[in-house]
């Protein structure tokens, strides 16, 4: 757990904005419902809950969102993001890590060893992560120098 980097107050903060987040997901047809907070190096916080749809593939997750709105709001670096996650109605039971494509979403805009990531189930009841931890050899910009932007 790498936890220097950010306070635990910054921590509980992004993790209560995470918390509320997770009420207002839509999940007709999982009830596993999901909220995340990003914080941008600017300080702002973006934030995000799972949006289901029953042709499943349009679904997003929580944190593409957070991300999505981020990004076409010009903010394009991260310091941490902090994810809950549970079935519909209860507290959380378990952490609720991001999936691969998610993972691989951070991996485009986050520096593997210093991006953190928090799954909590509460406040007090959480787990800290870099992005590396989470996607070691993630695919990226440097996999290649053709995938370079020109």
């Amino acid at each position: 757990m790498k936890t220097d980097t950010i306070s635990k107050d910054t921590i509980q903060s992004l993790i209560r904005t995470a918390l509320d987040m997770r009420g207002r997901a839509y999940t007709p047809y999982s009830r596993y419902t999901v909220g995340a907070a990003l914080l941008a190096k600017s300080g702002t916080v973006y934030t995000g809950c799972n949006v289901e749809n029953a042709a499943f593939t349009p679904s997003t997750c929580a944190e593409r969102t957070a991300f999505s709105k981020a990004v076409s709001e010009g903010d394009r670096e991260f310091t941490a993001i902090a994810i809950v996650g549970g079935h519909e109605g209860a507290a959380s039971e378990g952490f609720a890590p991001p999936c691969g494509v998610c993972r691989q979403v951070m991996a485009e805009f986050c520096e593997a060893d210093s991006f953190i990531i928090i799954l909590a189930k509460s406040e007090d009841e959480y787990r800290v992560f870099t992005l590396g931890e989470l996607l070691p050899s993630a695919f990226g910009l440097d996999a290649s120098p053709e995938k370079k932007p020109v």
